[in-house]
């Protein structure tokens, strides 16, 4: 029965995330509004905005003028609920599991904006790492996390740089074999940035949330998950191949973060 409960408290903050989701790329507030369909601009009634039951009742259409509604939003509650579930399971019930559930919440955000709009909205990465860092069981712990934070946002500003720097100077020298006499003082190779700042905010979150190695396993695992996805994207445009990253770093991170005692186990065994 805490179980339900917990699930059900999980797909009601999962159904503020959907909004979060709509409105903060468009700069519009998340509180004041009424939640209003986005073609027929009427306001929803209560029982329009029941988390994952409204949009079953209403096969997915506006209860209005009958437009679809994305199955994005079921599964964005649907999600939220099963989050707060698995870490209720292997943390119990209780402040620091809350924070580290809105930290996942976020993340969750984050990754679908990104996926969609291809941005990293600022206030949602900030709300993450506080979340994450005072996801802890004592004041020495939040210290720790608030630690592991600097470190990986340090660490990824650094990897950004140096890797930004190789590749613009690639660019540059590959320019310099088209020189003329006329064009040697005009240089118009541009700056590459190699990552977002928005990576370097979730790499803070990472973290704060598992710890260094446990981070470090998160980074690795997050690759191998976007692997595949890179390799289907091979010979498109640059612009098809820009890849949004922050659902893969997310996706790990909730993984290696569920199963952390074995993989630490592992670690321990064989290094």
């Amino acid at each position: 029965m805490e179980l339900f409960f917990v699930f059900i408290f999980g797909i009601v903050f999962g159904s503020f995330l959907n909004v979060v989701i709509l409105r903060i790329p468009k700069q519009e507030s998340v509180v004041f509004n009424a939640s209003h369909c986005p073609k027929c601009k009427n306001k929803l009634k209560i029982w329009h905005n029941i988390p994952l039951f409204s949009w079953i009742f209403l096969k997915g259409k506006c209860g209005y003028c009958n437009e679809k509604i994305s199955i994005q939003y079921p599964l964005i509650e649907l999600v939220s609920g099963i989050i707060f579930i698995l870490l209720t399971l292997k943390l119990g019930f209780g402040l620091p599991q809350l924070f580290i559930a809105f930290s996942f919440l976020t993340l969750l955000a984050l990754s679908i904006i990104d996926f969609r709009y291809k941005m990293v909205p600022d206030s949602l990465n900030l709300l993450a790492i506080i979340f994450a860092i005072f996801g802890a069981w004592s004041v020495l712990g939040i210290f720790e996390n608030f630690k592991n934070a600097l470190l990986f946002a340090g660490g990824f500003t650094l990897l950004r740089f140096a890797l930004s720097y190789y590749l613009t100077s690639s660019v540059f020298r590959a320019g310099l074999k088209t020189k003329t006499t006329w064009n040697k003082n005009y240089d118009r190779t541009p700056f590459i940035e190699a990552m977002g700042e928005g990576d370097i905010m979730v790499a803070a979150t990472m973290g704060a949330l598992l710890g260094i190695e446990l981070t470090l396993v998160a980074i690795f695992l997050s690759a191998i998950l976007a692997l595949p996805v890179m390799l289907m994207l091979r010979g498109k445009s640059m612009e098809e191949q820009r890849v949004p990253y922050v659902p893969f770093l997310t996706l790990a991170t909730f993984i290696v973060y569920i199963y952390d005692s074995p993989i630490l186990a592992y670690i321990e065994a064989n290094y």
